[in-house]
C-alpha cells in the first residue's frame, strides 16, 4: 500500500479526523469540528496526534476513538 493509499484508507476509516502527511513523512490527524475541554485532555484525549509510520498512527487513532467513546 502506498502512503497515499494509506492516507485515503485512514480518511475513510476516521472521518471525524483531518488526516495528512507532512513533507518529512510524519502522519498527522486533528479532530474536525471538536474543541476538547481540559477535562477531556486530562483523560488522555488529544486534539492532534502524530506518528512516524502508518501502523503507529492507526493505533493512536484507534486508541483516541476508544477513549472518546467512553468519555
Amino acid at each position: 500500500m502506498t502512503p497515499v493509499d494509506a492516507l485515503d484508507a485512514l480518511r475513510v476509516a476516521f472521518p471525524a479526523w483531518s488526516v495528512f502527511r507532512s513533507d518529512a513523512g510524519v502522519f498527522y490527524a486533528t479532530r474536525r469540528g471538536v474543541r476538547l475541554r481540559d477535562a477531556d485532555i486530562d483523560k488522555g484525549l488529544r486534539q492532534t496526534v502524530c506518528a512516524d509510520d502508518a501502523t503507529a498512527f492507526l493505533s493512536l487513532l484507534e486508541d483516541q476513538t476508544r477513549m472518546a467513546a467512553t468519555s
